[in-house]
């Protein structure tokens, strides 16, 4: 009989206790599943979340932080716009291959309003490889659908928004503010994402620029004197380039613009939403802007970088670097703490495995005896024990990996609800592998001293006994 099979059949002989014993390792183990595979899943959706484009320009206001916590992940609040003429000179930039404006500072039932163009679901990648998806009868808006929105998975099923509803935006990010009184109607869910636009609900930028305090009666072009000279500065369209004619703020062009525009606001708040005019450029801003430079040559987002914050208007963040300096500076750290927690929780349960085995000695040392008296050497005495320990201990991390994926499964959906992350219970992480050895570690560690009162038992006096 091999020493695995005789360790096995005394841990059946202690059934209860051992079941027992078991189960408090795998509680402790099941806590640390939990942890890992939250930790990897969530960490995805950080890097996911910024996924598609190199550079973020928002306001020169506020901070990098507060500027990518607003655009990528809709906490915080706006920091500031900028001109639409400046996305415009953006948009045509050498270095830029793709750029999308956002607008904010709405909500409806306290989901962000996230005004943007349809190209950001047609064209941006969410992640590598990964476009944004409708499952028909739902579908993307067009440019000149102005007052239609696409909403986030998770912000459709906690505001109730099904295709073909109507909402009105409430200015603001929370609730009581007041609403403005256009609609818009809901033409597409798209499918979940694991980012954080599923709790964002999008809009027409140009439904968003048409509601009532979004157009500015004075034109807000970039003022030469308060940015820096560049390369794009020689081509006079910059906004707030030296030499600028083109949008004279005095010329009655531009006052007749002004009041067109302000009537076309005043007809559609009365009169549907018939809007046949233009919004002049200078009359509108943006809150931020994403921006896609060519992935072969990182040299020119740097550049850029640089070029867009040598000037005063705005300032430029890679969304990367920021969201990996807040993650390892503060969730990391609490994942730390936590794995700290759940290894002592794991370190307890393996001294009840080292009471419980320890606890069987007296009772088996007539059993330790008569083997010897058959032969067994003390070392193959020692060896059993070690083993016994180690089938308990591999018994516990196994329940363990049930209960913390079954856990993780069980409450899945409630997550994914109140977080816009996606976690499944078949999400295993590469760390869940040291679990294996960690355990028979343990198992060594803490049966080595009934080992050791195995290996020292008196056969003589055990057989008398």
């Amino acid at each position: 009989m091999s020493l695995w099979k005789v360790a096995w059949r005394s841990i059946q002989q202690r059934s209860l206790s051992s079941v027992l014993t078991a189960v408090a390792m795998g509680l402790g183990v099941a806590l640390v599943v939990c942890v890992l595979v939250i930790h990897g899943v969530v960490k995805k959706s950080f890097d996911r979340g910024a996924g598609g484009y190199n550079l973020i320009v928002g306001a020169n206001k506020g901070g990098q932080l507060q500027l990518v916590l607003n655009t990528v992940y809709h906490l915080s609040r706006p920091i500031g716009n900028i001109p639409y003429t400046y996305y415009e000179w953006l948009r045509d930039h050498p270095y830029v291959e793709a750029a999308y404006p956002l607008c904010m500072g709405g909500s409806y039932k306290d989901h962000r309003i996230v005004g943007t163009m349809p190209d950001m679901f047609d064209d941006l990648e969410y992640s590598e490889g990964k476009n944004y998806e409708f499952e028909e009868p739902n579908r993307n808006f067009y440019y000149d659908e102005f007052f239609c929105a696409v909403v986030g998975p998770t912000a459709a099923r906690k505001t109730g928004l099904k295709l073909g509803d109507t909402f009105q935006i409430t200015h603001g990010v929370k609730e009581g503010g007041e609403p403005h009184a256009d609609k818009f109607t809901v033409v597409g869910i798209f499918e979940p994402t694991g980012t954080p636009n599923d709790r964002a609900i999008f809009v027409n930028i140009e439904g968003f620029f048409r509601l009532k305090g979004h157009v500015h009666a004075e034109p807000d072009a970039v003022d030469p004197e308060e940015t820096t000279a560049s390369p794009a500065d020689e081509k006079g369209d910059t906004p707030g380039a030296p030499g600028e004619t083109e949008h004279d703020t005095h010329s009655p062009d531009h006052a007749e613009a002004v009041e067109n525009a302000e009537e076309d606001h005043a007809e559609d708040s009365h009169a549907g939403h018939d809007h046949d005019g233009d919004i002049p450029s200078e009359l509108k801003k943006v809150t931020a802007i994403l921006v896609c430079t060519s992935e072969e040559n990182l040299v020119e987002a740097m550049n850029l970088q640089r070029e867009i914050n040598g000037q005063t208007v705005a300032q430029a963040v890679v969304p990367g670097d920021v969201i990996t300096e807040l993650f390892d500076g503060i969730v990391g750290n609490v994942q730390l703490v936590l794995l700290i927690l759940v290894v002592m929780v794991v370190v307890v349960a393996g001294l009840g495995l080292l009471v419980s085995i320890y606890n069987s000695m007296s009772e088996r040392r007539h059993d330790i005896a008569v083997m010897r008296a058959l032969g067994a050497s003390r070392v193959t005495v020692m060896v059993i024990i070690l083993l016994e320990s180690i089938l308990l201990s591999l018994g516990g991390g196994f329940i363990g990996l049930l209960l913390g994926h079954g856990t993780i499964g069980a409450f899945s959906s409630r997550i994914t609800e109140e977080t816009g992350v996606v976690v499944r219970a078949m999400q295993f992480q590469p760390t869940e592998l040291i679990l294996i050895p960690g355990l028979i570690i343990l198992a060594s560690i803490v049966g080595y001293l009934p080992a050791l009162s195995a290996y020292r038992t008196d056969v003589a006096k055990s057989l008398q006994s």
